[in-house]
């Protein structure tokens, strides 16, 4: 075991040192003192600056667009100029194309329309969310170390090569992101999420059915050695090249708060001024790791969310072994252990330092207390007040074995301390307003309800994902842990399909319950199958006879 370690340490610094680090973008704007003299450190006037963006194809529909088209002149870093065109439609103005000019050449050197004005996540720059996972020699490689070990050459056409394929086909939607291509992306999502809620229906829902053997295609050995490279080289690229989004930067801001007893909820800094949309749990959970790390009180590197991340990423990781050990052994949880440390979305969340798997592990961290009333209701409380989507599980879990009331009392006993916080760092109104009223009143392109404006539409696939987590609790189905995890990720999923923003880190949220769905909803392969009916009238003994 140690030489494998040492191997693995090995090959993941090697191949750390194949990756470059990316380039950051700053989103700094100034207005200059004069637009007729340059300014200090340019060579171009704004008026000059503004003459070649207008110049453009861009800017030219952007003023034959509307009527009353105007324009403001902006210096930005690296020596560039920002022109932004705008439109007053009523009381409000709404900038409708932006395009900037290289100050060193007097070039154009982006232009934009539509969404990516407002949205620049949705402009595809290089590293923006997790880096060199981005590279197609990373992700690529781990799609095929995610996929190759339960491969079944002999029966191609299992079903279980397609669910993994749906899988690491939101890969392809990722490609056309990073291209700036939302119109593509975004549509492409929906079809594969609708694919493993349909399936994560059909296990959950059909009782009795026969299982498909796991068979991997290589020894339980390899996929020690590739576990321990995958853990070291994703620790290794985190801390190397790694950039931690708003996301992560709320955590340690609202840890910080936390712990020095400042107002939490409605008093976020300016750089971050929405990071106040989660739930207690999500900032408690950042204070062991800011303590340790303390803050510098702006956006630098920000090492305790790298700690958190890393440290979310392996209770996932931790949590799917425990759980597949208990139900078929130490090779169904080191299987599932592989899978999650393989699969470049866990990666992607990794990279970018973000609280998701936290949300995905305390899911599972309720699926491993399945047969603890009151343990899985703590735990599914506290899912939601990290994030409050995996509140919608309470009924499932309520009704997945009897014990409705200690599930209860047991998701009080977490609340209660959970509504101190709120109480004592901002109130309810306030809390309130600042998360999900926000989260409400949002707009975003990253779903095809906020990318094309179906209002109807989205009403009614919310009704559904309301009505399903109700639902689940009351009909007939499967009663083990593969059961319970498939539905758990059915009603996740559905929630999903209805929100207005919607982004590729929340996989992680689903992604647990669904590989022990897909993996533990099978015999093990070395397992004899059960004797036929004429096989087992054969093996009874034969009948006595009476000799007279």
């Amino acid at each position: 075991m140690a030489r494998a370690a040492r191997i693995a340490a090995i090959c993941a610094a090697a191949a750390l040192a194949l990756l470059a680090a990316a380039p950051a973008h700053a989103d700094d704007v100034v207005r200059p003192p004069s637009m007729d003299r340059p300014p200090a450190g340019y060579r171009l006037t704004g008026n000059q600056a503004q003459r070649i963006a207008d110049r453009t194809p861009t800017a030219a529909r952007a003023r034959r667009s509307e009527r009353g088209v105007y324009s403001n002149v902006f210096e930005k870093s690296g020596s560039r100029w920002q022109v932004s065109y705008y439109v007053t439609r009523g009381k409000d103005t709404k900038e409708i194309a932006q395009i900037y000019v290289s100050d060193d050449t007097g070039r154009v050197t982006e232009a934009w329309t539509g969404p990516q004005v407002a949205w620049t996540m949705a402009r595809g720059y290089p590293g923006a969310f997790g880096r060199k996972v981005n590279s197609p020699l990373v992700w690529i490689a781990l799609t095929l170390l995610f996929i190759a070990p339960f491969v079944d050459p002999r029966r191609p056409l299992r079903v279980r090569h397609l669910d993994l394929a749906v899988l690491m086909a939101f890969g392809v939607s990722v490609a056309f992101f990073n291209d700036a291509n939302i119109d593509v992306s975004v549509p492409l999502a929906y079809p594969l999420m609708l694919y493993l809620l349909v399936r994560m229906l059909w296990i959950g829902l059909r009782r009795g059915r026969r299982r498909d053997p796991l068979r991997l295609l290589v020894p339980a050995s390899w996929l020690v050695i590739g576990l321990l490279f995958l853990v070291g080289f994703r620790i290794g690229l985190n801390i190397a090249d790694s950039n931690v989004i708003d996301v992560g930067y709320a955590g340690v801001i609202g840890a910080d708060r936390l712990a020095d007893g400042d107002k939490l909820w409605g008093a976020f800094p300016k750089d971050n001024e929405h990071g106040d949309t989660y739930g207690p749990v999500n900032y408690a959970a950042y204070v062991p790791f800011e303590q340790a790390l303390p803050w510098s009180g702006r956006w630098d590197d920000l090492p305790a969310a790298h700690g958190a991340a890393i440290a979310f990423d392996l209770l996932c990781l931790g949590l799917l072994f425990l759980i597949g050990r208990r139900m078929r052994g130490p090779t169904l949880g080191l299987a599932l252990a592989y899978a999650w440390a393989a699969n470049p979305f866990t990666l992607y969340a990794m990279d970018c330092n973000v609280n998701d798997a936290l949300v995905g592990g305390l899911v599972l961290g309720a699926i491993a207390a399945a047969s603890s009333p009151a343990g899985r209701g703590a735990l599914v409380a506290l899912a939601g007040m990290a994030k409050f989507a995996p509140l919608a599980l309470a009924p499932l879990f309520a009704t997945h074995t009897r014990g409705a009331w200690r599930f209860a009392l047991g998701g009080a006993a977490a609340l209660v301390p959970c509504l101190l916080l709120i109480l004592g760092y901002g109130g309810l109104h306030e809390f309130y307003d600042r998360t999900l009223g926000f989260q409400a009143s949002r707009g975003s392109p990253f779903s095809v309800w906020g990318l094309y404006g179906w209002d109807t539409a989205q009403a009614v696939v919310e009704g559904a994902a309301v009505l399903l987590a109700v639902a689940v609790a009351f009909v007939p189905r499967r009663r083990d842990v593969v059961g319970l995890c498939a539905l758990a990720a059915a009603v996740l999923i559905a929630l999903q399909l209805g929100v207005t923003h919607w982004f590729y880190l929340y996989i992680v949220w689903f992604l647990g319950p669904v590989l022990i769905a897909l993996l533990g909803d099978a015999e093990p392969a070395d397992r004899p199958a059960p004797p036929s009916y004429v096989e087992q009238l054969s093996r009874l003994p034969a009948p006595a006879v009476a000799w007279r």
